[in-house]
């Protein structure tokens, strides 16, 4: 019985970060580079205590998200990495889809770029895809991963196990991603301080 009660608890170890492969449609993100976990994330600056807020300008109005680097640190400092670049300012939102996701991050606009590099799929089973929360887009390829994200604004627990979840819109925030549009900008996005 004790054998069997432990092999039962390997095997559910084994499998519980296993993934599907449906996606949430990139048109293709160009993996081009190999897959990395160098982060930048606030973790490797020796801050631990919390995690980062980071705030969204956009031409519809401004919104903070937390961003899960403790929780999610590859996908979490990956976006945060970005962040310090700069990367996402002057970037529109390319794909809206009512009551699911509000979709950017792409330096080309059309859902088919990244930046030069991708990260491999990070699953949390305790992040969720709810209402409000950030997570990363993709190709068919789970580690396909780069820089295009996306809001859920709807019903997309679907999605939970398949996509990695790394933030939160904050507050009343999710009144100003509800009125975003295809084709609006983020005009700046920075850390908070």
């Amino acid at each position: 019985m004790k054998i069997a009660i432990l092999f039962a608890l390997a095997v559910f170890l084994l499998f519980a970060g296993c993934t599907g492969n449906s996606e949430i449609d990139t048109n293709g993100v160009k993996n081009n580079t190999n897959v990395t976990t160098n982060t930048n994330s606030s973790l490797e600056d020796g801050d631990m205590t919390k995690n980062p807020i980071v705030v969204f300008e956009t031409n519809k109005g401004t919104f903070e998200a937390e961003i899960f680097v403790k929780e999610a640190p590859i996908t979490g400092g990956n976006f945060e990495g970005l962040v310090k670049q700069k990367f996402y300012d002057g970037l529109i939102f390319h794909r809206v889809e009512p009551k699911f996701v509000v979709q950017g991050g792409d330096p080309k606009g059309d859902g088919t770029g990244g930046s030069n590099k991708t990260i491999p799929l990070e699953i949390k089973p305790n992040l969720k895809h709810e209402y409000g929360t950030l997570a990363m887009a993709r190709s068919q390829s789970p580690n396909s991963a780069s820089s295009q994200f996306y809001v859920v604004i709807g019903e997309a627990s679907f999605l939970d196990g398949q996509y990695a979840v790394f933030g939160k819109v904050l507050g009343s925030g999710m009144s100003i991603v509800e009125k975003l549009r295809v084709g609006d900008i983020m005009t700046k996005v920075y850390i908070k301080q």
